[in-house]
Parts: C-alpha cells; sequence; structure tokens
C-alpha cells in the first residue's frame, strides 16, 4: 500500500502539540492586543516556560514571545543557558530572538509560519547557520505553518477593518 506525500507530515504529533500550545500563548497576546506571535520552551518533553508578544502592553521592545519564553525559562531554571531546551515558536525568529536564542545556547527551535519581512532563520538572513558563530541552535520549520499565518492574517485583517 502506498501513501500519499502530502498526507504525511513532516513533524511529529507530540512537535504538533507544542504548536498548539504557542498557538494558544499568541491567542492571548491577541486579547491583549498584541502581534499574535506565542513561545513555549520545552525540556525534557515538559513545558517550563510560555510567552507571547508584549512589546506595547510592557513598553519594551525586546519583550517578543521568544524573549518572554527565555526569560521565564531563565528564572524558573535558575540558569540563563538553556542547553537542554527546545523553543516552540509560531513565527520564524527575528534577527533579535535568534541572538538570544543562541545566547541561551537553545537545542532546538521548531517554529510555524516563515517571516518574509524579518525571519532570520532563512527568511530574510540565517543566523542560524552562519557558522563563524560559537553556537549552532537545530532549527525546524513549517509546524502548524498554515494555523499559524492564518492567525496572523486574520489579526492585520481585523486591524485595517477597524481603521475604517
Amino acid at each position: 500500500m502506498s501513501v500519499d506525500p502530502a498526507a504525511v507530515q513532516p513533524w511529529t504529533p507530540f512537535e504538533a502539540e507544542m504548536m498548539r500550545l504557542a498557538i494558544e500563548q499568541a491567542r492571548k497576546g491577541w486579547a491583549a492586543g498584541e502581534v499574535p506571535v506565542g513561545a513555549v520552551l520545552v525540556r525534557e518533553g515538559r513545558v517550563v516556560a510560555a510567552g507571547y508578544n508584549q512589546p506595547i502592553g510592557a513598553h519594551d521592545p525586546t519583550a517578543h514571545a521568544e524573549i518572554c519564553a527565555l526569560r521565564a525559562a531563565g528564572r524558573d531554571l535558575a540558569n540563563y543557558r538553556l542547553p537542554e531546551c527546545d523553543l516552540y515558536v509560531t513565527l520564524e525568529p527575528c534577527a533579535m530572538c535568534a541572538g538570544a536564542i543562541m545566547h541561551a545556547r537553545l537545542r532546538r527551535v521548531v517554529y510555524g509560519a516563515r517571516d518574509p519581512k524579518g525571519g532570520a532563520a532563512g527568511s530574510v538572513v540565517d543566523l542560524f547557520a552562519e557558522m563563524r558563530l560559537n553556537h549552532h541552535t537545530e532549527i525546524a520549520g513549517g509546524v502548524l505553518a498554515d494555523e499559524c499565518g492564518a492567525l496572523l492574517s486574520s489579526f492585520f485583517a481585523e486591524r485595517r477593518a477597524n481603521r475604517n
């Protein structure tokens, strides 16, 4: 029996479950009036931290979902290095977040939608592939990309409609 390649997902059920948790975080951000990006940080199969975009509410340009999750994990694990951790985020990390991820020494980042205007995992630049840097986090993209992208598209469509 042959399998339809389109029916085979390139990600695991666990990765999809973690991305759904990140989507829940993104929805919290939307409810708070922020761009809906969410992240969860996992260690040994257990969520240790989560975050959503908060730069508007926190008056902090660095309060992206990834940074919020990294900060919470660092406090929870009492360490600024998180080498056994994986980050699941609904949108491809930007350059700022990519730098923080590498400084935290994350093992792996799994993202949903690509960011053609600011993505630093291959869409605009690929900081994770820069061999001159001293840490190289594994990257996987496209997990529930349609759902993650649709959330962002709906958010911005709503904002445009409310302007009129």
